[in-house]
């Protein structure tokens, strides 16, 4: 069974920065996206970034474009989230997940198979 774990969040303050990074493992994630989602309170969970392994493409919504970034450790099996600029809005648990072999996992951010616990990420204004 794959196991996905997530680590790096933490409270910062608006405008500073987190890394946050998704280890994989039982999974060889060649033909793998995974994907990075976020629940605000009180709102529904979204999809923020994405990266496909087999291609390297990679997607962000709007909100996060120029200031988060996604990258892939093909040796280490892992996924990290750059989050700069931190904005309250981006406050939230966020959630690595997988999806695969192939599809439209990303940019679609639908169908992930395998998901992680979930880290806090918090920003205070």
């Amino acid at each position: 069974q794959a196991q996905l774990v997530e680590s790096g969040g933490g409270m910062v303050q608006s405008g500073e920065s987190l890394r946050l990074s998704c280890a994989v493992s039982a999974l060889t994630l060649d033909y793998y996206a995974i994907g990075w989602f976020r629940r605000a309170p009180g709102k529904e969970r979204e999809g923020v970034s994405c990266i496909r392994f087999w291609d390297g493409f990679t997607y962000y919504i709007d909100s996060v474009k120029g200031r988060f970034t996604i990258s892939r450790d093909i040796a280490r099996n892992t996924v990290h989230l750059q989050l700069n600029s931190l904005k309250p809005e981006d406050e939230g648990v966020y959630y690595c997940a997988a999806g695969g072999p192939f599809g439209s996992f990303c940019p679609d951010f639908r169908g992930m198979i395998y998901w992680g616990v979930g880290t806090q990420v918090s920003v205070s204004s």
